[in-house]
């Protein structure tokens, strides 16, 4: 029986250390697929459309808004953002495990569309350890930072929707637990109802042959 990816949201903290696990996790696992956003605004030096993100003007993104062509979608300085569902969906049915790294506004968006998203949020340890995460990145200043830290109290508001919350202590072992709660959602029954009402209608033509 042909195997069907799984669709994981990974949100976090900024400086959670998302985008390091994201990387570290296809690279060390070869069934995973980033998912690539679709956007209005205008490439940047260096990106390339169908890489980066999909790059499309207003009309042909408003037109996927109509078809329902989107798992989520949302407008930041005059630009769409959205995931597209005709990419998501193309992976997923290739057998890989799609990962969506967006905020927890959006993963909640897409959990009502599809019950089965299996919902991640990643965290460091405590406050103290994101706040020296934040520092150490020597690029910010002393009032952008305290705007990320209270950034995180928003942040935070919705996380009990989750099912899984991840503590980013050791890059690793985080990796093995998200791979760890992918493979698990597997196994769970609503993956395999064709295969349990194939396994059940096989035990009744055997158990009325033995009758005979």
């Amino acid at each position: 029986m042909k195997r069907t990816g799984i669709l994981m949201v990974v949100s976090g903290f900024s400086g959670a250390g998302k985008g390091t696990l994201m990387k570290r996790l296809l690279e060390r696992y070869d069934n995973y697929a980033l998912s690539i956003s679709m956007t209005t605004r205008e490439p940047r030096p260096g990106e390339e459309h169908g890489k980066h993100y999909f790059f499309v003007d207003r009309n042909e993104f408003e037109g996927q808004i109509a078809d329902d062509g989107l798992l989520e979608y949302a407008e930041y300085c005059g630009n769409y953002y959205g995931t597209p569902r005709a990419y998501v969906e193309k992976c997923m049915e290739e057998g890989r495990d799609v990962i969506l790294e967006i905020e927890i506004q959006g993963a909640l968006k897409i959990k009502d569309k599809f019950p089965d998203t299996v919902l991640v949020f990643v965290t460091p340890p405590d406050a103290g350890e994101l706040k020296r995460r934040l520092t150490g990145r020597g690029t910010e200043t002393e009032d952008v930072i305290r705007e990320r830290l209270l950034r995180a109290v928003e942040e935070a508001r919705g996380v009990e929707n989750y099912d899984y919350i991840v503590v980013n202590d050791e890059l690793d072992k985080c990796v093995e637990d998200i791979h760890g709660i992918v493979t698990a959602s597997h196994c769970r029954v609503q993956k395999s109802i064709v295969r349990i009402e194939k396994i059940s209608k096989e035990l009744s033509d055997l158990s009325k042959g033995e009758e005979q």
